[in-house]
């Protein structure tokens, strides 16, 4: 058998000591919820996870909508950004919505509308501010933010009885990382990428026979040649010129994303948003891809996630 050193020994029990003084010290400033029933969409029970800080009551809070194509993808993607907004005094509430065909649009804005009013409906029992609400999300989490800030109210055909359906949805401010803000533009982006790596096959003698990567069409069910009017009703960036002004904007990117392109959406947005008179920042990180926002990153500020997290504090500080 190998016999450890007794300074071996010593260290671990030291590290071990530390990393179980930081979850107590974490566990003091952070209350979670997990597994919050908030709305019943056609048969499927739709639920969140919530983070609360302990020390500051009627606190401010965060809906997060996750990303993945509106195909995949899970409210555990911001379990970091709950524990660490909640240390900062901002709640949390990350949500799952329907995914797939289940999801299609306009599902899946539904579901996200109803994350909406249960936490404004539920403000005194949860002990959060009902006049500080913010939207949170990344990728197709962003364009559910984004659409809901600024067209959220003409969504109202569905789900006429669900017990919140009456409450409102405004909101003061929305984060969007790395989101799809034109679904036709996206769509273009979408076929470009194809007709890339189609050509790239056909160098490498591969005729495998693959499906549509657009994932726009598949969100909307359609292509634009067969209804081009759902590619603008769908667009966030349809909106900005008749929403009201007073929700700000965070936008972050990357410079590097090849999934989303950085400048036909976060900087076309951003434009507009500008433009129509609304508080916008725009925050672009160096290097960054897609998929990043589910990292850890408190205990590492040179990742993508660290560097956007100081910037989105000063954000929320002046904006919710």
């Amino acid at each position: 058998m190998k016999k450890w050193s007794v300074q071996f020994v010593s260290t671990l029990v030291a590290l071990l000591s530390l990393a179980v003084g930081h979850a107590s010290a974490e566990d003091e400033k952070v209350a979670t919820q997990p597994g919050v029933v908030y709305a019943e969409h056609d048969g499927h029970e739709l639920v969140g996870d919530l983070y609360l800080p302990k020390k500051r009551a009627h606190a401010p809070v965060l809906v997060a909508f996750h990303g993945g194509g509106w195909r995949t993808g899970s409210r555990a993607f911001y379990h970091h950004w709950g524990s660490f907004l909640a240390a900062n005094g901002y709640a949390l509430f990350t949500i799952d919505y329907r995914l797939g065909k289940p999801g299609r649009y306009p599902a899946a804005v539904y579901d996200a509308k109803a994350a909406i009013q249960f936490v404004r409906a539920r403000t005194a029992e949860l002990d959060v501010d009902s006049e500080r609400i913010g939207l949170m999300g990344d990728s197709a989490g962003g364009y559910l933010a984004a659409l809901l800030a600024l067209a959220g109210d003409r969504f109202t055909a569905a789900y006429r009885d669900d017990p919140n359906a009456v409450q409102s949805i405004d909101v003061k401010s929305v984060v969007g990382f790395y989101g799809i803000y034109d679904m036709l533009a996206q769509w273009k982006h979408d076929m470009l990428a194809e007709q890339k790596r189609e050509a790239l096959a056909q160098r490498n003698h591969d005729l495998i026979s693959r499906p549509s990567a657009s994932i726009t069409e598949d969100f909307l069910g359609v292509s634009p040649a067969e209804d081009r009017r759902i590619y603008a009703e769908s667009s966030p960036i349809s909106y900005v010129g008749s929403a009201r002004k007073q929700t700000r904007f965070l936008l972050i990117n990357g410079s590097r994303d090849n999934l989303v392109d950085p400048e036909t959406q976060s900087g076309a947005i951003s434009s507009a948003l500008t433009q129509a008179g609304f508080f916008v920042r725009r925050m672009v990180i160096p290097g960054a891809g897609h998929f990043w926002v589910s990292d850890p990153f408190e205990h590492e500020p040179r990742s993508f996630a660290g560097m956007a997290a100081p910037a989105l504090l000063r954000f929320l500080a002046g904006s919710l």
